[in-house]
């Protein structure tokens, strides 16, 4: 019995020491400081990348620090659609830089949910959640990286009954005299009005 209350004594002071230690590194931090933020490095972020809904086909996503004075213990990271469905990629450590996901296998094993081929709004927090405040020192969310996800079309081969449409369309404009004459008479307004505008702004100036 004494054993036992030693321990739980042990345990509870373990508790507070760790406890103290935290808060003491948060008071630490200068009030001054500025948030820390999180920079994705892969995909660029400048540009929205798009990747396919296809078996084995892994996306990989790399970030880094800046600013960061409170480790987090953990970050999440959600997929955000167009369609304002969220989609949870997973957690990983507080201190990792990247994760991957494969989009094809959250899509069989979520048939409920099942992800829309549109754009998403890659978003990362820490333990607080993603409406989290700006504090100094501490990791502020990220919601800046924008992906699309899309479902390659089979392949058909020409003696399957392939065809292109784009083709087809052209085709069938030079073949339809009306549809020609159309855009030409078209084609002849819209120079013969640019003409009377410059006539008209030469003869202005003079």
């Amino acid at each position: 019995m004494s054993q036992t209350n030693s321990q739980s004594q042990s345990g509870s002071q373990s508790g507070s020491q760790s406890g103290s230690q935290s808060a003491s590194s948060t008071s630490l931090i200068p009030q001054s400081a500025p948030a820390g933020i999180i920079s994705m490095t892969q995909p660029p972020q400048a540009s929205t990348s798009f990747f396919k809904l296809a078996p084995s086909e892994t996306i990989n996503f790399q970030w880094s620090f800046s600013g960061v004075l409170h480790s987090p213990s953990a970050l999440t990271v959600k997929a955000i659609g167009a369609n304002a469905f969220t989609y949870t990629i997973g957690t990983v450590p507080g201190t990792s830089t990247s994760i991957d996901w494969v989009p094809y296998d959250y899509q069989t094993s979520n048939l409920q949910t099942p992800l829309a081929q549109t754009t998403y709004t890659l978003a990362i927090h820490d333990e607080r959640g993603l409406a989290a405040t700006t504090r100094p020192g501490w990791l502020s969310p990220n919601t800046q990286l924008k992906f699309a996800l899309y479902t390659p079309q089979p392949y058909t081969p020409l003696a399957s009954g392939w065809s292109c449409v784009e083709c087809n369309s052209a085709s069938t404009i030079r073949q339809n005299p009306a549809v020609v004459a159309t855009f030409a008479t078209l084609l002849v307004v819209l120079l013969s009005g640019l003409g009377l505008l410059r006539n008209f702004y030469a003869y202005q100036r003079r």
